[in-house]
């Protein structure tokens, strides 16, 4: 089968740059539309479908800020790149805040740009769009409604999960009696596989363990250096 040409909105208001920049992602079999705006760069969004958006921070007329904002309201799930000259942590903080999946300072290697775009559209790649609508689980006696985060045992006070707790709780129920990769979660979550984020997830699995021990049944599983197994005994 024919693989699919992934197609890349690239504003950047720096004309030479730009033009560099498209002419790389091309050499690397992307199809990429260039805009030189903030302005342009929405209005060639809302005509098209695109897999990735990189966007340049400081531009005229409507910085790469407010278009990611913008782009957001439209679509929630298209990955976004930020493109700097600045390395400010308070920029850094706002555009991850804004959407951004991955930020780069100028200048920067085209080659790390272009490994940051292949993980990005791979992570994306993976989520299962058919299980993503789920978002009610029976885990034994328990219920989880992964859309408002609440664990609910009969008889008890619903259990507010935080936004973690719930993406990890709702992953291991779509994998229940299977092998939940370490990796896969990481990624999905933490948007990162590195020693810190594994300790973090660590945590949140105990803390997941000790809300679900009401229930002998249900048990979280280590499966030694390669992931989790949500088992519920019938």
């Amino acid at each position: 089968m024919e693989k699919q040409t992934k197609k890349i909105l690239l504003v950047e208001d720096d004309q030479n740059f730009g033009a560099i920049l498209k002419d790389y992602l091309l050499l690397n079999e992307f199809e990429v539309v260039l805009a030189k705006n903030g302005m342009e760069g929405f209005e060639k969004f809302k005509k098209d479908t695109y897999d990735l958006c990189i966007l340049d921070v400081m531009m005229p007329y409507k910085d790469g800020f407010t278009l990611a904002r913008e782009i957001r309201e439209k679509n929630k799930e298209v990955p976004i790149i930020f493109l700097t000259a600045k390395a400010m942590k308070e920029d850094v903080l706002k555009g991850y805040k804004v959407g951004a999946d991955d930020y780069l300072n100028k200048p920067f290697d085209s080659e790390v740009l272009l490994m940051k775009i292949k993980a990005i559209l791979q992570r994306k790649a993976q989520d299962v769009k058919p299980e993503n609508a789920q978002f009610e689980f029976q885990i034994g006696k328990f219920h989880l409604n992964s859309k408002l985060r609440f664990l609910t045992y009969p008889g008890q006070e619903p259990i507010k999960l935080s936004p973690k707790e719930n993406e990890l709780l709702r992953m291991l129920a779509l994998f229940e009696d299977d092998l939940m990769p370490r990796e896969m979660a990481l990624t999905k979550i933490w948007r990162d596989d590195n020693y810190f984020t594994s300790r973090s997830m660590d945590v949140y699995i105990a803390k997941l363990r000790k809300y679900l021990k009401e229930d002998p049944n249900v048990e979280i599983l280590n499966i030694h250096g390669e992931g989790f197994r949500l088992v519920v005994k019938k």
